[in-house]
C-alpha cells in the first residue's frame, strides 16, 4: 500500500485523534495504516489510569500500544494475546484482590512504567519508549503528564472508574460524572505542539465512548482551546450504531444520564466543537436530520474495515477543507 498517495486524496498535513478504548484503539489502527507514521498523533485519554498493588496501570494506553503494535489480544480487544494468569492465581491463594486482573505479561509494562515514573520521568516519556519499542509509527502521546480520574456517581455512592466499570462491572446507575485534577492539569507540550501544528490537516474523535473516554481529555483545563483554536475541522466518529453501543456501557449510561440513544444526542454532546459526525450506514435515515450528519462504515471488525474507516474520516475532512477553500 502506499499510504502517501492514499492518505493525499484525502486530507493533507499532520492529523491528530483523540481516543480512548477499544473502539478508539481500532480506529487507531486503522489511521496507522491509512497514514505515513509522521503524520499521525494519537492522544489517548489517562482519566482511566490508577494504582493496583502499587503499579500504575494505564488501560487506554495500553490498549493502543498493544492494538498497534500487532500484541492485543484479538478475541478482547485488550490486554495481550497469548496472556498467561499464574500471577493472579497466586494473588488469589493469598486472599488477594482478584477483581482487577494483570497478565504475567501485562505485568511488565505496568513495573517499568512505575519504576520510570518513581524516577521522575514523565508518563508523555515512558510511552513515547514504549511505542519505539514496541515498533509503533506514529506519536502516541498521553493527554495530560498530570493525573486525572474519572469519577463516576452512582446511586450506590462514587466510585473510582475501575471500580465501576471492571469491579462492579458497570452495573450501579450513574448519576453524574467527574474528571478530579482535570482543572488542575494541561495538555503536555508534546499535545500542545501537535493540536498547534501549523499543517494540522484534521482533528479526529475516534469511536469512544464520549463521556468515559473523550470527556477526560476535553475536561483538560486549555485543551477545548487548543481544539478550537487550531483552524482545523474536527470530525467525529458516533460509536452508537442502531441506538446500541458497538461496546460497552454507553447505551446503559445515555439511559441513565437521561439522553436519548441516537446520533443526534451525540452529536448534541460536541456541540460548538466538531464539524461533522460521520454514523453507521444502518442509520443512514439519520443522515438527513442535521447536514453535520455523513454515513460511512463505522462497524471496524476486521484490519481492512478499520482502514476503510480511516479513509472515510480523512476524505471527510478533505471535503470540508475543499469547501471552506472554494
Amino acid at each position: 500500500m502506499n499510504r502517501e498517495s492514499q492518505a493525499g486524496q484525502h486530507v493533507q498535513g499532520s492529523v491528530v485523534a483523540l481516543c480512548g478504548g477499544v473502539g478508539g484503539a481500532k480506529l487507531a489502527l486503522g489511521l496507522a495504516h491509512a497514514l505515513p507514521a509522521e503524520r499521525l498523533t494519537i492522544v489517548v485519554n489517562t482519566g482511566d489510569d490508577f494504582s493496583h498493588f502499587g503499579l500504575h496501570v494505564s488501560p487506554d494506553i495500553d490498549t493502543v500500544l498493544y492494538t498497534l503494535s500487532g500484541r492485543v489480544n484479538p478475541e478482547t480487544g485488550w490486554g495481550r494475546a497469548g496472556e498467561t494468569w499464574r500471577f493472579m492465581e497466586a494473588v488469589g491463594e493469598l486472599g488477594g484482590e482478584t477483581w482487577f486482573s494483570l497478565g504475567d505479561s501485562d505485568l511488565a509494562t505496568h513495573a517499568v512504567r512505575t519504576a520510570r515514573l518513581a524516577a521522575g520521568e514523565s508518563l508523555t516519556a515512558i510511552t513515547s519508549d514504549f511505542a519505539k519499542a514496541l515498533g509503533i509509527g506514529p506519536q502516541v502521546l498521553p493527554a495530560s503528564d498530570a493525573p486525572i480520574a474519572t469519577m463516576v456517581e452512582t446511586a450506590e455512592g462514587t466510585l473510582p472508574f475501575q471500580r465501576y466499570f471492571v469491579g462492579q462491572k458497570c452495573a450501579p446507575a450513574v448519576k453524574a460524572l467527574r474528571f478530579a485534577g482535570a482543572q488542575a492539569a494541561r495538555p503536555s507540550a508534546e499535545v500542545a505542539a501537535a493540536l498547534s501544528a501549523p499543517d494540522l490537516g484534521v482533528i479526529i474523535l475516534c469511536p469512544s465512548n464520549p463521556y468515559l473516554s473523550i470527556d477526560p481529555i476535553l475536561a483538560i483545563a486549555g485543551m477545548r482551546g487548543l481544539i478550537e483554536g487550531a483552524g482545523a475541522p474536527v470530525v467525529a466518529v458516533s460509536p452508537l450504531v442502531g441506538g446500541r453501543a458497538v461496546k460497552g456501557p454507553l447505551a446503559k449510561m445515555m439511559d441513565e444520564l437521561g439522553h436519548a440513544r441516537s446520533n443526534a444526542s451525540i452529536l448534541a454532546h460536541y456541540e460548538g466543537l466538531i464539524d461533522l459526525l460521520l454514523i453507521d450506514e444502518r442509520d443512514r435515515a439519520d443522515a438527513g436530520l442535521d447536514p453535520r450528519l455523513r454515513v460511512a462504515p463505522t462497524m471496524m471488525k476486521s484490519l481492512e474495515e478499520r482502514i476503510a474507516l480511516a479513509r472515510a474520516v480523512l476524505e471527510a475532512a478533505g471535503s470540508l477543507r475543499r469547501k471552506a477553500e472554494a
